[in-house]
């Protein structure tokens, strides 16, 4: 019979609060709790304007405890006011105000009543705003209109953050239901980021030169290697021209600039007269199997050139020889 028992009280409890509400009036409050306590009842009322609820000295409030002891006989019914300070966050009290606003105005401007509050929610700080219209609005046939602005959660758990409440209006068409959702900034949202000074003192405390990658601190080597390379070629070319005289060429073998012919060794790459072009052809991103093939073309043909250089001043060098023997047996 436990059963029987809670549905009673619950009852109880719901006529209270319509009687409360009914009495007090429309947009006056927001919600109400009953807790049972050793000493009596304790009902707690939501309202933005207490004044309204506790009336001159007190009136109403002596009033409705006299009549929660008399009609719905509660031994110690004490009323606690608590006010809300910010009623735009609050969804019973914007359901009932577009209520009374219909009712009053009518239902031929309900799109001016509906945007005019969504714009005072918004601009008050909420996150997100959704207003549903439903009914006999602009024409016979009912119809819903739906009002929505800024970030509103509709699942999972900061959805429970939402502020959900109904109310409904006697116009002259009909009854008008609404509906309003609201998320207030004190919301949790767990997804959201917050860009404040502290996250900004970190963000600068980061270096802006970060650490390279090891492949791009290899061709930066690599890059820098070659640069060196074409350095020492274009100093060499200088000294060693194909046009230049022979005996110029000669004292160049003796001193060991054209040390490579004598050594028979492999001509560098970055002795090649096109270390320039590979450079700019490294930078641009040619692949590695093209560059050594241009390298191998590019070292013979220089290897051929120099053993022409080579056996032109070897054959000048006999000649004097020749010359020096004939002048001195005369």
């Amino acid at each position: 019979m436990e059963e029987r028992k809670f549905i009673r009280l619950k009852k109880e409890e719901f006529g209270i609060k319509e009687y409360i509400k009914r009495n007090l009036g429309k947009g006056k409050i927001s919600k109400l709790d009953i807790e049972y306590t050793p000493v009596g009842e304790k009902i707690i009322v939501l309202t933005s304007k207490p004044g309204l609820v506790i009336g001159r000295k007190g009136e109403k409030i002596s009033e409705l405890t006299r009549v929660l002891k008399t009609r719905f006989k509660l031994e110690n019914p004490h009323i606690e006011i608590d006010e809300i300070k910010n009623p735009l966050f609050d969804a019973q009290l914007v359901a009932d105000e577009i209520a009374m606003a219909l009712e009053r105005i009518g239902n031929i401007r309900f799109k001016v009543i509906a945007y005019r509050k969504l714009q005072e929610i918004m601009n008050a700080g909420a996150l997100g705003c959704e207003l549903r219209l439903t009914g006999k609005l602009p024409s016979e046939r009912a119809k819903s209109w739906r009002f929505v602005d800024g970030y509103l959660k509709k699942a999972g758990e900061p959805s429970k953050e939402i502020d959900r409440a109904q109310a409904t209006g006697l116009t002259k068409t009909g009854i008008i239901g609404i509906k309003v959702a609201i998320m207030s900034p004190d919301a949790k949202i767990y997804d959201r980021i917050d860009i404040n000074d502290e996250v900004k003192a970190r963000i600068n405390q980061i270096p802006d030169e970060v650490e390279e990658e090891p492949a791009k601190k290899k061709k930066k080597t690599r890059k820098k290697a070659v640069k060196a390379a074409t350095k020492e070629v274009k100093e060499v070319i200088e000294k060693v021209d194909v046009k230049s005289d022979k005996k110029e060429k000669s004292d160049l073998m003796e001193t060991g600039v054209v040390k490579v012919v004598d050594e028979k060794s492999k001509v560098k790459p970055e002795e090649d007269g096109t270390a320039i072009a590979i450079e700019t052809e490294i930078e641009e991103g040619v692949p590695q199997e093209q560059i050594d093939k241009e390298l191998k073309e590019a070292e013979e043909e220089h290897k051929e050139k120099l053993d022409e250089v080579v056996k032109g001043s070897e054959k000048d060098k006999k000649e004097e020889d020749v010359k020096d023997n004939v002048e001195d047996k005369k």
